[in-house]
């Protein structure tokens, strides 16, 4: 597990627990770019360069099994996409994306990397790892 140092670290309750996840896109904020990777996923599904994209979005919204599950989350969730990750963290820029990381009142770490996430094949498999990450600690 990566340890990122020397960060500033929005500050969040007083425990040193989990507090949440960030997930990180690959893929840029705003409206032309959501109608690009639209685009993309119905050209040329294979290419699309975001797991966490395909897995928790279909080609038009959110999918409702995901959905359902952020909504009554075990803890706080927050996504970024690639621009406005960079923009909040700019030491990060070499983080391969996707990327899930675990945010706690001290430390940010990588939970899910690029590859574990591409490794993924369902929502599931993606909860299954949060639910467990939160049994184990």
């Amino acid at each position: 597990m990566y340890c990122f140092t020397n960060l500033k670290i929005p500050p969040l309750g007083a425990r040193g627990l989990m507090e949440k996840l960030i997930f990180v896109y690959n893929a840029d904020s705003g409206l032309w770019n959501g109608y690009l990777d639209m685009a993309h996923k119905i050209i040329s599904p294979k290419t699309y360069p975001c797991s966490l994209c395909d897995l928790t979005y279909g080609i038009f919204k959110i999918r409702p099994e995901w959905d359902d599950f952020v909504k009554n989350a075990p803890m706080p969730f927050e996504f970024l996409h690639k621009d406005e990750f960079y923009d909040q963290y700019p030491n990060l820029k070499n983080v391969p994306l996707p990327v899930v990381l675990k945010q706690t009142k001290t430390t940010l770490n990588i939970f899910l990397n690029k590859q574990e996430l591409d490794n993924l094949d369902t929502i599931a498999a993606l909860k299954n790892k949060i639910l467990n990450m939160q049994i184990i600690g």
